[in-house]
This record gives C-alpha cells, structure tokens and sequence, in this order.
C-alpha cells in the first residue's frame, strides 16, 4: 500500500483517487457567467506560468521633413522612440479537502464525494479574478479596467428633468445622445485614429433601454435603435460592477474597443489543482493561478461616463 494512503486501505484508496480524478476534471468545467470578466475582455495566456512580472513597450515615431537645397547635409532626423511599462504577477490560491472518515463513508455507501467543495474553490479564485479585473488590486500593484485613471471621460450632460443626468429622467432621444457621445470620445480623443466597438453598461441601465420603446409610435426599443444607427458598434453588455464604479458611487458606462490589440486581461497561468496532501487525518488539494492584472495599451480608446 502506498505511504500517500497511509490511514486508508487498498480499496478506500483506489476509491478516492478515482473519485479525486474525478471532480478535479468535473470542477474545472464549472461555468460562472456572472463572473464576466472574461467575457467582455480579451484574455491573453502569452506571459507564461513562469513569468514574475509582464513588459511590454511601445513604440513613436519623431521627425519632420523640411524643404532642402539641391547638395544639403544636414537633412532633418526621423527616427523613432521607446517606453517600456512593467506589470507585476500574483499568484491566486485557495484549496479544498476530505477527511478519512468521509472518504471511508463515501467508499462502503457507493457515494460520490462532495464536487461543491471543489465548485467553492474554483469559484473563489475565479471572484478574485473577476475583482482584480475591473477593480485592480493597488497592495498587489495591479490594475483593472474600471477604476484605470489613464482612461478618456466622457462628461454626461445634466439635461434631464430636475437638471438631472439619471437616464430615468431622460427622453429616449437624450438617452442616445449619451450612448453617442461616450462613443464618439475614443474617436475624438484619438484623432480618429481608434474607435471603440464595445459598450458596458449597468445592468439596471441596460435592462431600461432595452425595454423602453424610443418613442410612444415605435415598435423599437432604445437599444435596438442605437445598434443599427451607431457605425462603430459591435455590442451592448452589462456589468454589476459598473452599478456603484462612478464618481460619488454613482452608476458609470465604459466605451472601448475590445480587440487584444488595445488591452488584454493578463492570466499568465490558468487555473490548476495540483495532487492532494495528506495533512493529519484530512487530504487537501491545492488550486492556484496567477495574474496580471488588465493592461491598455492605448488609454484613449477607452472612455468612462458617470452619473447615468
């Protein structure tokens, strides 16, 4: 008998090292939706389990051309400048386990054991995740993709009944004046240059537009009309998160564009569960993971609008 089975016999240990196999497999196929970080921002894998910390740079160019006589020397320099930006990598963790005795019940009734104890593990990681996401972690150094302080701001008008900026206080057609004018920011602001696809709102404020008409005669609702009459976007989504992330605690909707090539949410190693350890009369089983936090590479073509 093996000395990893030391308090179970032959039978009992060939039991939980299958059953073990088991919700391992089971547990990393659990699905959170409300977890939606991953959903709404592209995930990059490429630092590696190794990596400590992520750097990427980017790259200007400098240089103006001048008007030269026909034997000039001293043409004007183009050339091109460097940054280089650096990101720290944590490490997640949380574990779960089985006592002998549960292991022994399990074995003689035919049972499984207990797959919500892994579903509880894997799901505290994957909160961190989605908290460190949107929201950063500033003891750890990383930073999310709401709370960012290098993102364009969209002022929302207060043109609504009271001078008020609520949507609920607002004709459909101020409602996608705003939804317009958060969008047009990363245009503007980046000289036309980049376009946000994608936009995030609260799920109350989503819900509201999706289900009010955009006027007393229309058969269409006011996100309906606002997707087929915007150019530039791809898709309308919701965050809980974005409930409370405004100014004052009030409720933000974030444009930006959703491409790898803009920012990437940083997981240099998924979610694992490495063997179990005997610890007394209990077998725990780690799991782990480690992340980077959310990088965007061109701040500018993401914008923030408070107070809706």
């Amino acid at each position: 008998m093996s000395n990893k089975f030391i308090n179970l016999d032959a039978n009992e240990g060939v039991f939980f090292t299958r059953q073990l196999e088991h919700i391992k497999s089971k547990s990393y196929d659990v699905k959170y939706p409300e977890l939606k970080a991953r959903a709404v921002l592209p995930v990059s894998f490429e630092a590696g389990q190794g990596a400590k910390s992520i750097t990427y740079r980017q790259y200007d160019m400098t240089g103006v051309a001048a008007i030269i006589a026909n034997y000039a020397k001293d043409l004007p320099r183009a050339d091109i400048l460097g940054k280089e930006f650096t990101v720290p990598v944590k490490s997640l963790g949380a574990s779960y386990g089985y006592n002998v005795q549960e292991i022994r019940s399990g074995q003689m009734s035919g049972l499984p054991l207990e797959q919500r104890r892994a579903n509880a593990a894997k799901r505290a990681i994957m909160q961190k995740e989605n908290s460190i996401a949107f929201l950063g972690d500033a003891d750890a150094g990383l930073v999310g993709f709401i709370n960012n302080s290098a993102i364009g701001s969209y002022t929302v008008p207060a043109d609504g009944s009271g001078s008020s900026a609520l949507w609920t206080a607002k004709t459909p057609d101020l409602i996608i004046r705003d939804m317009n004018g958060i969008m047009h920011k990363t245009v503007e602001d980046t000289k036309g240059v980049d376009a946000a696809d994608t936009l995030l709102l609260p799920l109350t404020r989503y819900n509201y537009i999706a289900s009010t008409p955009r006027s007393s005669t229309s058969d269409t609702t006011i996100l309906e009309f606002f997707l087929k009459s915007n150019p530039y976007v791809k898709e309308v989504s919701w965050l809980n998160e974005l409930e409370t992330a405004g100014s004052g605690g009030t409720k933000r909707m974030m444009a930006y564009r959703r491409s790898p090539d803009y920012l990437t949410l940083e997981i240099p190693q998924d979610f694992e569960q490495f063997p179990e350890q005997e610890q007394g009369l209990e077998y725990v089983v780690p799991c782990h993971s480690r992340i980077g936090g959310v990088i965007i590479y061109y701040p500018l073509s993401v914008a923030k609008g408070d107070g809706i």
